[in-house]
């Protein structure tokens, strides 16, 4: 495109001089020699009136000498002959065309131009006192004629050349200007087709080429999200599926000893790697993503009923004591059901599994004005780093954890604008506090939460 817009300027800049200046050229050249036949002729109506007068030969050499003072012999005075009108008579000064010019330009009656050696020469016919025609030649040298021409047709050609150039300079940087967005935009494509993520365009450069970068970076900014809800989808899932998987591990550890218990036991903990897998590799490369759409939202009280029905009966089988409060009225908050199915089966998975047979574990509902808390409990060993613990995805892998349950719970959370702390508990175990706000302002961080006021009680725990 560059290469195109420097050739179709410089064919057109190179039309248009010389569209301008060979005609210029020519009207230069033809000024030149109008001007100096104008001086000539000038010159020789100088003698008009001396032919007027006399034609005394005395008289006219004076005449012509004085005339051409500094002239090299230009200048002759041609005589018609006494008493042959139109003949060869007296020269004066010296001539140089023939008599046949001489007779053309006494017959026209008026000025002409003849070729001579060296020149041209200027014939100026003059009637004299007896009523004949005389006839004054000037003589013009070639270097006259064309005085002036050669050093304007330089002019012009610098000229015209300058103008060549510089449209050749501006179409080229107007090509750079519009190439090298075109080229930022084709590197960033190839870069976001070769995996690059983070490949983006500066929007700038004509309204054409800014308008496609602004689509570009839109386009980049989507194909992110949609990575990045796929990976979350794939390792939420994934993570879902540790619920039936603890379960199947509780059942296949009361099968007793045996072949085909042991064969179970192997191929429950094989799932549980697998699945450990997926998540990993899920969450491994994971771009940011933007803001989730808003949802309807549940009633946190009916999906802890349901969610604890299930886990109840676990708990029973291991015969752990399980305490519920703050059940028994709606709490509306603003949290799509399966997503706070997935953190509390999350949370009450790891009580099952991080914590011995027998453990007692309690949840706890408290509805307030601006937020609700959801409080899962355990008198379990508790946690030894809870920071560690809730970094992001920052699972240790030992145990078959892959980190990825407590970072369910807090997106949770934090989509709503509240927090997931941890601490210990009543129980003299862990305590794991989800803060969910009901006014959807989000925190700012550990340092520059905002001052939450304390939820009103509706159940004593």
């Amino acid at each position: 495109m560059r290469w195109a817009l420097v050739k179709v300027s410089l064919a057109v800049t190179v039309m248009v001089v010389v569209a301008f200046a060979v005609p210029l050229g020519l009207v230069v050249k033809e000024m030149a020699r109008d001007r100096a036949f104008s001086n000539a002729e000038r010159r020789a109506a100088g003698l008009a009136p001396v032919l007027a007068i006399t034609t005394d030969r005395e008289q006219l050499e004076r005449a012509v000498a004085t005339t051409d003072d500094g002239a090299e012999g230009r200048l002759a005075v041609h005589l018609p002959a006494s008493g042959e009108p139109g003949g060869r008579g007296e020269e004066i000064g010296t001539g140089r065309v023939s008599e046949e010019d001489l007779a053309t330009t006494r017959a026209l009656g008026r000025a002409t131009i003849a070729e001579v050696p060296g020149g041209s020469a200027l014939l100026q016919p003059t009637a004299v006192s007896s009523g004949r025609v005389a006839v004054v030649e000037l003589f013009v040298p070639e270097g006259e004629v064309t005085n002036g021409v050669a050093t304007a047709w330089l002019v012009l050609a610098a000229v015209g050349a300058a103008l060549i150039v510089g449209s050749v300079a501006v179409a080229d940087r107007l090509g750079v200007r519009m190439v090298r967005p075109a080229q930022r935009l084709a590197r960033a494509a190839h870069e976001l087709g070769e995996g690059e993520l983070g490949a983006r365009v500066p929007e700038e450069g004509p309204p054409e080429l800014k308008s496609a970068a602004v689509a570009f970076n839109s386009m980049a900014d989507q194909v992110v999200r949609l990575l990045a809800n796929e990976r979350e989808l794939a390792a939420d899932l994934s993570h879902r599926l540790r619920t039936p998987l603890t379960v199947l591990r509780l059942n296949a550890a009361s099968l007793g000893s045996g072949p085909a218990a042991d064969q179970t036991r192997a191929a429950v903990e094989q799932l549980e790697r697998e699945v450990d897998t997926i998540i990993r590799t899920a969450r491994e490369a994971k771009p940011q993503t933007g803001a989730t759409a808003p949802v309807t939202g549940c009633d946190a009280a009916e999906v802890v009923r349901e969610r604890m029905g299930f886990w109840s009966a676990l708990a029973e089988d291991e015969d752990r004591k399980v305490r519920v409060a703050g059940l028994e009225r709606p709490v509306r908050i603003p949290v799509a059901r399966p997503e706070l199915v997935a953190a509390l089966d999350a949370l009450l998975g790891n009580v099952f599994r991080h914590t011995p047979v027998g453990t007692a574990f309690s949840v706890d509902l408290h509805n307030g004005d601006d937020a609700v808390i959801i409080l899962v409990s355990d008198a379990g060993p508790g946690i030894a780093d809870p920071a560690a613990a809730l970094a992001r995805g920052a699972g240790s892998g030992r145990d078959g954890s892959t980190g990825l349950g407590l970072d369910i719970v807090r997106r949770m959370a934090e989509s709503t604008g509240g927090d997931v702390r941890i601490g210990h508990s009543v129980l003299g175990g862990t305590e794991v506090r989800i803060w969910i706000g009901l006014d959807g302002r989000r925190t700012t961080g550990t340092t520059g939460r905002r001052t939450r006021r304390a939820p009103t009680r509706r159940q004593k725990t």
